[in-house]
């Protein structure tokens, strides 16, 4: 009579079935769902930039687009001159809030502009705040 095979009489082992591996003898089975949930947590973090960034720039180009009517109606009432700096437009009323962007600084008005020459060049020098950087929101 034959004796039946007992489960560890196996001949083929795949890898995961081998008891000795390094993987498990270091503990890192575990490793795996832990490295994923840090991959998958690094990914929310820089959407998470990438978006606050971007929140930024649209604040910036809302408040530019405010503050350019400012300037056309100081524009209009003064003859066509710009005013000195752009905090004077909030005193005399043409704006309710002070001239900065999303990451606190002041914008610039550059009157005449260089791209504009017969107006002005309204910008902000970006979340780098470099003057003229590749990064400004004109």
């Amino acid at each position: 009579m034959a004796r039946p095979k007992k489960p560890r009489d196996r001949t083929i082992f795949f890898p995961w079935e081998r008891t000795g591996s390094i993987v498990a003898r270091l503990g890192l089975g575990r490793a795996r769902p832990l490295a994923i949930g840090g991959a998958v947590v690094l990914g929310f973090v820089l959407l998470g930039m990438r978006e606050r960034h971007n929140i930024g720039v649209r604040s910036t180009r809302a408040t530019l687009g405010v503050v350019a009517k400012g300037v056309d109606a100081y524009r209009a009432d003064h003859e066509g001159k710009c005013p000195a700096s752009l905090s004077e437009l909030k005193p005399a009323g043409y704006i309710a809030f002070d001239p900065v962007d999303a990451w606190g600084r002041p914008l610039r008005l550059l009157c005449p502009g260089f791209e504009n020459p017969a107006s002005y060049d309204l910008m902000s020098d970006g979340p780098d705040g470099v003057f003229g950087g590749l990064d400004r929101i004109e």
